[in-house]
């Protein structure tokens, strides 16, 4: 399944100042590198090979950010239906335990579990996704059922 094109328009930011701070990466890389190359036999050279490897993994990085940012669509207004479920909002469930948690649904290229950033495309964010206030929402993981509540949903 292909992932969502949808992102914030924070995140669409950081995307673009990821490539910026990646080409200013890549030009010291590139500068560390050559100096490695010169001192001589490349085979054993730590360093080179080091600066070869981050060099490979900045610029697959960068291909992928140039691909994908034209292609997203950014979504910086909130609905006019704020009781309901969309993209980009905060939404509070209670787990069967008693337990609460807060998730934004964001884009994929987003996901940031420690702020609670959950993507669009996941099972959990597809369940709420329409839902209000009170309803219930029910995922299987790993076999087993898990039972949502909607407390509260904001957009910021």
């Amino acid at each position: 399944m292909a992932s969502s094109p949808y992102v914030t328009a924070e995140g669409y930011a950081l995307l673009n100042q990821e490539l910026t701070e990646r080409w200013a990466r890549r030009r010291d890389v590139v500068k560390a590198l050559s100096a490695a190359a010169a001192e001589g036999d490349r085979s054993e050279n730590a360093e080179y090979i080091y600066r070869k490897k981050e060099l490979r993994e900045i610029d697959r990085r960068i291909r992928y950010l140039q691909k994908r940012l034209p292609d997203l669509k950014v979504v910086d207004e909130a609905p006019d239906n704020q009781s309901q479920i969309f993209f980009a909002a905060w939404v509070t469930v209670e787990t069967e335990a008693g337990d609460e948690k807060e998730y934004r649904i964001v884009g994929p290229d987003e996901i940031d579990a420690s702020k609670g950033y959950i993507s669009i495309d996941s099972p959990l964010a597809r369940q709420l996704l329409g839902k209000t206030l009170d309803d219930e929402v029910v995922i299987e993981v790993a076999g087993q059922k898990k039972v949502y509540f909607v407390l509260a949903i904001r957009y910021s």
